[in-house]
């Protein structure tokens, strides 16, 4: 005979091991959330660690590592539903490497200075429909210095002669083109061009621009075009053309460098290494600007040497299939 202060009623049972099972399933959801945290947590904190070999995995990674901030968010929200005690304790090492790397890009931006400039900066793209209106949109934005990609005939007449009343100066060399508030000289070509392309190909300009806080050399620059694909992140090209220009940075004679462009990769791409670590980036704002319908990364970068990038900022889309971003350039002292 079932004594029933010892068994209970028979359905007990059933609603015993259904409730081990909901327990179980709940444990290995809280396993797999810790895991990823980890994984997540890892790969922020060492990302430069991760081999570009094969398929630049590693350039790869860099390229959308911003992201990784709000993946992580969502980890901790499942993490907090679930009740993962150890998976929200992991979950804290990749939104705190997330917070060192991105957050202060987040702050407001500083009041603007006396001695700056500022700079736009825009792959118009080779069809764009609307040229003109594209070319209104920069000069009104203010910009002391208009830094563009894809220039291609008949637009680039369009572009001279829509800019050409706020900007008196302008040089374009092969498909990229500066306009300047300020006088302009000794602009020319730059040779980055990859080996392996046979064809003419000028896609790098240098001039140095007059401001009244000193002279400045301007760089403007089209890196070559990254791909994804099943091999990888073929970007190749623009490694080698991104190295190329490196060794001209490391021979500019001048103290104050501004470097705008379509650079085909981010910040913090190792890939553009030997540009990033010769020139600041922007200290706040994330301006993701490619493409331009649903913005996943900022290839569009305003960097500098002997000055600093306060801030970087897109404007609203134009009839390219990239942001244009404007950014302040600060000279705190005389050279």
């Amino acid at each position: 005979m079932a004594v029933a202060g010892r068994e209970g009623k028979p359905g007990d049972r059933g609603w015993r091991r259904a409730f081990r099972r909901k327990a179980g399933g709940g444990r290995r959801r809280g396993r797999l959330l810790t895991a990823l945290g980890a994984v997540t947590g890892g790969l922020l904190a060492l990302h430069r660690f991760v081999p570009n070999t094969p398929g630049r995995l590693g350039s790869l990674l860099e390229s959308f590592l911003f992201w990784l901030g709000p993946l992580t968010a969502a980890l901790f929200l499942c993490a907090a539903v679930r009740r993962a005690r150890t998976a929200l304790a992991v979950l804290l090492v990749p939104a705190a490497a997330w917070a060192v790397a991105f957050g202060p890009l987040l702050l407001p931006a500083p009041a603007p200075g006396e001695r700056e400039l500022t700079v736009a900066q825009h792959n118009v793209a080779d069809d764009n429909a609307d040229p003109a209106g594209t070319a209104r949109a920069l000069a009104d934005s203010g910009a002391d210095l208009v830094a563009l990609q894809e220039l291609v005939d008949p637009a680039l007449a369009v572009y001279r002669e829509v800019l050409a009343p706020r900007y008196p100066y302008h040089s374009v060399q092969g498909t990229v083109g500066l306009w300047s508030r300020h006088p302009l000289t000794g602009a020319r070509a730059l040779d980055v061009k990859p080996r392996d392309i046979a064809e003419p190909w000028r896609r790098a300009l240098r001039a140095e621009v007059r401001t009244p806080y000193g002279e400045v050399a301007a760089y403007v620059v089209h890196l070559p075009s990254v791909r994804l694909g099943p091999s990888g992140l073929a970007s190749a090209r623009r490694d080698e053309s991104a190295a190329r220009l490196g060794r001209i940075l490391a021979a500019e004679s001048s103290a104050r460098i501004v470097l705008a462009g379509d650079l085909n990769g981010t910040v913090d791409d190792r890939g553009l290494a030997p540009l990033t670590s010769r020139l600041g980036a922007p200290e706040r704002g994330i301006a993701l600007s490619y493409p331009a319908g649903l913005p996943l990364a900022r290839i569009d970068q305003v960097l500098a040497r002997g000055a600093r990038v306060p801030s970087i900022r897109t404007l609203p889309a134009t009839g390219s299939d990239h942001l244009p971003v404007l950014a302040r350039v600060a000279f705190d002292a005389a050279p």
